[in-house]
């Protein structure tokens, strides 16, 4: 076992402190499209030790294990403890420097990206002492060759997952019935299907899902499906009763009548006038 400690004299006392210790490992960039790693490492900081101010061309992530240091980034500066990352997106200014009397350590890990990251990464600095036992997971990196930048990769997608996790302190049950309703709509679902899939009163989903989306969910669910009957009609060329079945309307009498309703005309006259505009 490597000796991590060395005797210093500091302020007339000497004591045994943590060597400084900088290890990176060879991350090939493969261009993976989603989240594609390209360097890692971890670092034992000497105190005050600093980096900055600098700009980076990738997302930098890290992640403090120990002790304490600061981070500059928008004019802000951020004292960051054990259980934090500091965020360095690409093309920010930022700056960052080890305590003088408990110098942090870190690992980080930076990235490419063409995502839209979620919302949680435009902050400074995230506070999440549950992905401590994942960034201690990189480190099986370092027995890789080929396999290297794959398994960060996935240890990123790892990351998000738990940062989204944790970042809605209660489930967005609105987020989930639109999920479910753009895919399931084929089927014969009902309002109260979807109440009852959320563990939800179908009367308290009604009320949550109107304010948030300002229309009810009944409403809604007829509308999508209404759209889509309309574009197989239009777009493939479907009959009205094949597109009927496909949106979850078995009643083609039932299907006619509320869409005529919603489009001012049956659905026959639609796929005419849509052909006859040329949009077929």
């Amino acid at each position: 076992m490597l000796d991590m400690k060395m005797l210093v004299k500091r302020n007339g006392k000497i004591r045994y402190e943590e060597k400084e210790m900088n290890y990176s490992e060879i991350v090939i960039d493969y261009h993976y499209g989603g989240l594609n790693p390209v360097q890692f490492g971890y670092e034992n900081c000497a105190p005050s030790h600093f980096y900055g101010p600098a700009v980076r061309t990738h997302w930098l992530l890290h992640y403090v294990t120990s002790g304490f240091g600061i981070f500059t980034r928008e004019g802000m500066t951020h004292r960051i403890g054990p259980g934090q990352i500091f965020v360095i997106p690409p093309y920010l200014e930022t700056y960052y420097e080890a305590d003088s009397e408990r110098p942090w350590k870190y690992t980080w890990i930076g990235f490419t990206t063409e995502e839209q990251l979620p919302e949680i990464f435009s902050q400074p600095v995230i506070s999440c002492p549950d992905v401590g036992a994942l960034f201690d997971e990189m480190m099986a990196c370092s027995s890789m060759e080929n396999g290297r930048s794959a398994f960060l990769s996935g240890c990123l997608w790892k990351l998000v997952a738990v940062l989204l996790d944790r970042g809605k302190p209660k489930a967005d049950y609105i987020d989930k019935a639109l999920s479910y309703m753009h895919t399931e709509y084929t089927r014969q679902i009902t309002i109260r299907d979807i109440a009852e899939r959320l563990g939800l009163d179908r009367s308290y989903f009604s009320t949550i899902f109107s304010e948030r989306v300002g229309t009810s969910p009944s409403e809604y669910l007829i509308n999508l499906r209404l759209a889509k009957a309309a574009e197989l009609m239009t777009v493939y060329g479907e009959r009205p009763s094949t597109a009927a079945i496909s949106v979850g309307y078995e009643d083609l009498y039932h299907f006619s009548k509320i869409f005529k309703k919603h489009f001012g005309m049956s659905p026959r006259e639609y796929r005419k006038q849509a052909k006859e505009d040329g949009n077929m």
